[in-house]
């Protein structure tokens, strides 16, 4: 459901006021606190159930636009966090196919866990420009569609390179 929000908003909006797209804003937050009661998903619940609130009250669009730059922030802040108290969100990820990393390896999860911090800024910033200064429609295409493209281009870009990298070595 939170890789089609923003067209579920963006045809919403067409159709109905801001606070009764506020209730699926709601309900994303309680599918976040069921599918994730750790610290992180209590964190992504409450800033959505926040911008869910503010438009209950307010019947404005804009905090419901605001919810992609809420996510690339928490993703920052998790990926951000993980390089200050390793093992990093990547080398945790490649471990569950590899066990056994090699230094080498765990030195190349710690570059990818970089690069997604940097993905992850700009995304979020590139969605807050979005939601504040352009029309509805640029919105919806960006964070409805182009985010997650650029995500897909880093993933292949990110296997490309780490075929390159580590060739015949560790898989990460």
């Amino acid at each position: 459901m939170t890789v089609l929000y923003p067209l579920v908003v963006y045809f919403g909006l067409g159709h109905f006021e801001p606070r009764w797209l506020a209730l699926l804003l709601l309900g994303l937050a309680l599918l976040r606190l069921v599918a994730s009661p750790q610290r992180f998903g209590w964190l992504a619940a409450g800033s959505a159930g926040l911008l869910a609130t503010i438009t209950l009250v307010a019947n404005v669009a804009l905090p419901l636009k605001l919810y992609p730059v809420i996510v690339s922030s928490l993703m920052l802040a998790l990926f951000a966090t993980s390089l200050a108290h390793p093992p990093t969100a990547i080398e945790r990820l490649a471990r569950l196919s590899t066990p056994d990393l090699p230094p080498e390896a765990v030195a190349y999860t710690r570059k990818v866990t970089w690069v997604w911090c940097a993905f992850f800024v700009l995304n979020g910033t590139l969605a807050a420009v979005t939601a504040l200064w352009c029309s509805d429609d640029w919105w919806a295409l960006y964070n409805g569609l182009i985010a997650y493209g650029l995500m897909g281009m880093l993933f292949c870009g990110e296997w490309l390179v780490r075929r390159w990298v580590m060739p015949g070595g560790a898989r990460v």
